[in-house]
């Protein structure tokens, strides 16, 4: 059973998220604004949370803003706009991940399941990992650059240490978004694109002068030590 915040204005939605997600196990708590929704979320320590983007009182990019300045809670944004733009900005903002309404709850519970999967860290625990001056631990889900810790995201630290296990091949976004998102079918490839480039932000980096993520037009993206 998970404990989950659900932030959302429409009353309608929310009614029957609360309830259908009950059926399913989690325990939910609800909040029908922003700012009632960061107070609840940093008093009672969700496991996650589902944040509506269109709230009353501050638009939910910026409760994505604050919630990331004090938590490194799993927020998954259920929002009505579909544009790539809208949902780019939402996930440089830090979200996990993403629904567009409407859906259902059975889809939204198995997004839950699988982001909550990974931030538990539940796949067999594997050696430290050494590429350059990269350094990434897998049971302590640490990394660190030329002896710098990297303040990475469970989904990047999920990233970039897929990336790192095969470091020198090129491994294809079907395959990332397949074990990193646990989304073999239907995964966006512009989600990868979004968290790779948020990725060699934090490496200092960019795809135009690499020099541990290579990006292989057409195939996929290659992780190795710097020439």
């Amino acid at each position: 059973m998970a404990h989950l915040l659900l932030i959302e204005d429409d009353s309608a939605i929310r009614t029957h998220l609360l309830r259908a997600l009950r059926e399913r196990g989690h325990a939910v708590a609800a909040s029908h604004t922003a700012m009632d929704g960061l107070q609840t979320a940093l008093a009672e320590r969700p496991d996650l949370v589902v944040l509506d983007l269109g709230l009353p009182d501050l638009d939910g990019r910026e409760l994505l803003r604050m919630l990331r300045a004090v938590s490194a809670v799993p927020v998954i944004v259920a929002t009505a706009r579909d544009d790539e733009t809208e949902i780019v900005q939402v996930l440089d903002a830090g979200a996990d991940d993403y629904v567009v309404k409407p859906f259902t709850a059975a889809q939204l519970d198995a997004r839950i399941r699988a982001v909550l999967r990974r931030g538990a860290g539940d796949r067999p625990e594997q050696a430290a990992l050494t590429v350059g001056g990269l350094s990434i631990d897998a049971g302590a889900r640490t990394a660190s650059l030329d002896g710098a810790p990297l303040d990475l995201t469970p989904r990047e630290f999920d990233l970039l240490h897929h990336l790192a296990s095969r470091a020198g091949q090129v491994v294809t976004k079907r395959e990332l978004l397949a074990e990193v998102w646990q989304v073999p079918y239907g995964g966006a490839d512009k989600t990868v694109d979004v968290h790779l480039s948020w990725l060699r932000r934090k490496l200092g980096e960019t795809a135009q002068a690499p020099r541990y993520l290579h990006t292989v037009r057409g195939v996929g993206v290659r992780l190795s030590e710097p020439a």
